[in-house]
């Protein structure tokens, strides 16, 4: 069985039509990945789709994936390519319905957005806009869902 220190959010970076096969299909052919990025997507529609089990990593985030359960709505990306927050209010239920169930199985785990991955440049202990290597999920998911315990 795997530690998880991490549950981690994620957007897909698509357009809210992207499809679940159509994203698994880019990890495939386009970036080779044996794994999925997500144990978990949620559709725009609210369903919740396991795409690997917790015991195995994901592809969610380099260097942390051994410790980590990443979960991903569909979309974070407007028609222009520009970072977005488009969660549909069934995502967003979704969302809270499986990261309550993930804080029961781990309960010493800490919910983040992947963008609070990225490294403090300056040193001053805060990860700011201008240090985000990506923007994903588009909206501060560590903030967002502190009192899910």
């Amino acid at each position: 069985m795997r530690t998880i220190k991490y549950i981690v959010v994620h957007c897909s970076a698509t357009q809210q039509n992207a499809t679940v096969e159509s994203i698994q299909k880019y990890w495939k052919n386009t970036l080779k990945w044996k794994n999925p990025g997500y144990h978990y997507i949620i559709k725009p529609s609210g369903e919740i789709v396991q795409l690997l089990d917790e015991d195995k990593p994901s592809n969610g985030v380099a260097g942390y994936n051994s410790q980590s359960v990443n979960i991903c709505y569909i979309g974070g990306i407007m028609a222009n390519g520009k970072p977005v927050d488009n969660r549909t209010e069934e995502q967003k239920a979704a969302m809270c319905f499986l990261l309550q169930q993930l804080k029961e199985r781990y309960p010493k785990a800490t919910i983040r957005g992947h963008r609070d991955f990225s490294p403090d440049l300056n040193g001053n202990g805060v990860i700011e806009p201008s240090e985000w290597i990506k923007h994903c999920p588009c909206f501060n998911a560590r903030e967002e869902y502190k009192n899910i315990k």
